[in-house]
């Protein structure tokens, strides 16, 4: 017997949409519908960078953990300032949250705890993915909830 998942927790609608973003075009799109989809249903729009995990050898340094703590800082700062752009037209709440890991796994892991009913991803930018598969196909075969990939 398969275990199922239940999708509606008994609210006319998605409480938490959660968006990935990367810093990528496609995140930033992924974002924005969101932002749209959140605004439209009342949800919290739960925006999550999943900061890569350096191997032994790469994290001797503290650069690699720096660079993505400075990723994460530029994007919490590109929300913020877009979330200033439109105060006033538009009433939403959203959170911003980190999480280590592979992308994948990060979001995962994302999505159980905030308890999303909705999640947001970008389409890959990267080539090879169209042969081993992206973070939003992975998504999209847990079968754990709706998943939207904006190109």
């Amino acid at each position: 017997m398969t275990e199922q998942h239940q999708f509606e927790r008994g609210t006319d609608g998605p409480r938490v949409i959660l968006v990935g973003v990367d810093g990528s075009d496609s995140s930033f799109r992924a974002a924005a519908y969101a932002a749209g989809l959140a605004r439209r249903q009342h949800a919290l729009l739960a925006v999550v960078y999943v900061q890569p995990v350096m191997a032994a050898g790469a994290a001797l340094g503290v650069p690699a953990a720096q660079t993505t703590d400075e990723i994460a800082e530029g994007l919490i700062a590109e929300i913020r300032q877009a979330t200033e752009r439109v105060r006033g037209l538009f009433d939403m709440r959203w959170e911003f949250h980190t999480f280590r890991g592979d992308p994948y796994n990060g979001l995962v892991k994302a999505a159980d705890d905030l308890k999303a009913d909705a999640v947001v991803v970008g389409a890959s930018e990267q080539a090879g993915h169209r042969i081993i598969g992206s973070v939003a196909i992975r998504l999209v075969k847990a079968g754990r909830w709706p998943v939207t990939v904006v190109p």
